[in-house]
């Protein structure tokens, strides 16, 4: 080792980006919404937020997640992104919220990984968010995932055909929407 060399700062790698989750199979189609997430289905109106369960940002239902990624409920265009939250308008011209817990923009980001960016055209079951559930937790924030039909005014029903309180599996249809 010569004088210089211990002037010499060591080079470090950038750390590796996370591995974007496989995507899943999805039964969505152009009027069913998928479970975005794998967990126990619950009623918009027993979401712990007066304006998710007063349908406010509109009809759909929510999941208590058992897993930490948050999978594209539908295909279509991402409109927008904030961390906590995706917004998706589909191939057939739903849009769709898909917001994980409540409270959580307190948060600014902080345990949660974005896979999508606005203006990307996603599959149904592509990776959308990485959820840190602990992290929420200790936040003290509830993190349940809402799926809710922004555009509901636009058709005759927005149903949520899960059963309330039953388990469903992420890429299952929890929602339909009726012309």
């Amino acid at each position: 080792m010569g004088l210089f060399d211990k002037f010499k700062k060591a080079v470090s790698a950038e750390p590796a980006a996370p591995a974007t989750p496989a995507a899943i199979t999805a039964q969505a189609s152009d009027f069913a919404l998928c479970a975005p997430v794998s967990g126990k289905a619950i009623k918009m109106a027993d979401v712990p937020d007066p304006v998710f369960s007063g349908e406010v940002l509109g009809k759909g239902c929510a999941i208590w997640p058992e897993n930490d990624v948050v999978y594209a409920p539908v295909s279509g265009e991402v409109t927008v992104t904030m961390g906590h939250a995706v917004g998706l308008k589909s191939d057939s011209g739903v849009e769709v919220l898909v917001h994980v817990g409540v409270d959580t923009v307190d948060m600014k980001g902080r345990g949660f990984t974005g896979y999508v960016k606005q203006g990307d055209h996603v599959n149904a079951g592509d990776p959308m968010i990485k959820i840190d559930r602990s992290e929420i937790a200790a936040a003290g924030h509830p993190d349940c995932v809402v799926l809710a039909v922004s555009n509901t005014a636009e058709y005759a029903s927005v149903t949520m055909t899960a059963e309330a309180d039953a388990h469903v599996d992420a890429g299952t249809a929890v929602v339909e929407v009726a012309k």
